[in-house]
């Protein structure tokens, strides 16, 4: 259901007032983890650049990526990091505007997949990473709706 933003700004308001005023802490940091669904702390910087270890299959998925697909993304406000190549399956995590975007599974499936299985014969598929972070983000965000849910006297209800 969508919903007019001039409703919902006040609710969004009162209820980061609310939670600035409270005292309690409200962003945790934690450090990354070293092992971070395939990816070293080296390559967070950016996963799609040259490394003389990568094979052969692995270079041509990177430059495609680099030079077809990335840019495409970044003109969306997203990225992609390049996170493994395992048993044919392409290991992607979607950042920025495409992590959040409804129809990321649809760029990730026909876009992504569909150009990298039609160039580079040894991959047969792409699967999105999520990393631990992301999965409390959304968790958390999922619960700030379901507060305003109940203030706006909506209840439980799915939509």
């Amino acid at each position: 259901a969508d919903a007019n933003w001039a409703h919902v700004k006040p609710e969004v308001f009162s209820l980061i007032t609310e939670a600035v005023n409270s005292g309690e802490r409200i962003v945790t940091i934690s450090e990354p983890e070293s092992s971070n669904a395939g990816l070293d702390n080296g390559d967070i910087q950016d996963s799609l650049a040259y490394n003389e270890k990568d094979s052969e299959v692995v270079g041509m998925i990177k430059e495609l990526l680099e030079t077809r697909i990335r840019p495409a993304i970044q003109e969306d406000g997203g990225d992609v990091d390049f996170c493994g190549f395992e048993n044919g399956k392409v290991l992607l995590k979607l950042r920025g505007a495409c992590r959040t975007c409804d129809s990321s599974t649809v760029t990730l499936r026909n876009g992504i997949e569909g150009m990298l299985m039609h160039y580079i014969e040894e991959v047969q598929g792409v699967t999105q990473v999520v990393d631990e972070a992301e999965i409390t983000s959304n968790e958390e965000f999922a619960r700030f709706e379901e507060k305003l849910r109940q203030r706006k006297g909506i209840g439980t209800a799915t939509t």
